[in-house]
This record gives C-alpha cells, structure tokens and sequence, in this order.
C-alpha cells in the first residue's frame, strides 16, 4: 500500500506543477475551473494505468523471465525524464506566463485541459504496465494515483494562486526521485529473490 501511494505521488506531480502553474498564470482562478482541471487530471491518471495494465497483460506471458528488469527501465525512465526535465527548465530563465502558447495549454478551455491532462498522464501508461508485468492487480493502484493527483492538483491550483514559481520545478524533481526508487526497489526485490 505505501508503495502504491509513493508511485502515486511521484506520478501526480507532473499534474500538481501544472496546477500550480495555472495557479500562478491565471489571475483570479476560480475554484470551478480548478475542479474541473483536478478531475480531469485525475481521471486521466486513473484510466492510464488501467489501459497500461490491460496492455501489459496481453504479453506478460512472453516476457515473464524479465519482467522485472523492464519495470525497473519503465519507472527509471519515466523519472529520469522528469529529473531531466526539472535540470533543463532550471538552466533556462523563467518564461512569463503569456508565451504565445497559453491557450493550447490552458485549464480554461476543454481543449487545452484535454491536452494537459493525456500530457501529464501519459508516464502513469508505463506504470500500469509495469505492474501488469509484475502481476500486480490495478484497480486499487489506479484508484489511489487517481485520488492522489486529483487532491494534488486541487492543492496545486490554490497554492500557484499564493505562492508562485517558486516551488513548481522541484515538486517535478521530486516525483522523479521516487519513480526511480521505486523502480530500483522492485529489480532488488526480484534479483534477491532469485539468490
């Protein structure tokens, strides 16, 4: 179950920096918007895992030898892009929240919303794969990141509103952090098993 949750934060914080974006870039976000972002976020986050699993299983079988080393490379690189990512956007100057491309990637409209939410949801596809190799059961996984992101991003909504830029990158940074703990945790767990 804590394993669960872990992933489950590690996976939401890409949604959460994004709220908390849209937090800092929309003057007066109104909490109506902010629910629609944070149920779309977690919903997405919730279904990803699910299709992910459902793919996994329909090969599981031919990979089962290796399972583990794949579910480790999974979760190693969904983090690692998110570590990468914090480094590069920290080199580089902090953009202004207008940047031309605000209305494609905008909570306010169902389009933008739709693009942000497959955006950040798309590592929790690899995670349910992982655990479809593992033989991990999905349903309470894909509930608990679903929970998670959708409070995270509700969170991140309000705390962009007070806070600012400050804190958006290293929640990212964070979220890497744990996916690849986690990811090294499992191949430990199977190489000790097989001594």
């Amino acid at each position: 179950m804590s394993t669960f949750l872990l992933i489950a934060l590690g996976l939401a914080m890409d949604a959460f920096a994004v709220s908390i974006s849209s937090g800092i870039c929309i003057p007066r976000l109104e909490l109506r918007f902010a629910l629609r972002a944070a149920l779309a976020f977690g919903l997405f986050q919730f279904g990803m895992p699910v299709a992910g699993w459902l793919l996994g299983m329909s090969f599981r079988g031919l990979i089962q030898g290796f399972d583990h080393w794949i579910a480790f490379g999974l979760l190693a690189i969904v983090g690692g892009k998110m570590i990468v990512e914090f480094v590069r956007d920290s080199a580089k100057p902090q953009e202004a929240c207008d940047d031309g491309e605000r209305p494609r990637r905008s909570i306010l409209t169902w389009r933008g919303l739709l693009v942000l939410a497959v955006a950040t949801s798309v590592d929790a596809l690899a995670v349910g794969l992982s655990y479809s190799l593992l033989g991990t059961a999905i349903l309470q996984p894909a509930a608990i990141i679903g929970v998670v992101t959708f409070a995270l991003s509700l969170v991140g909504c309000e705390f962009g509103k007070r806070i600012g830029q400050k804190f958006e990158g290293w929640a990212e940074l964070a979220g890497g952090i744990v996916l690849v703990g986690i990811g090294a945790k499992i191949l430990v767990e199977h190489l000790a098993k097989g001594l």
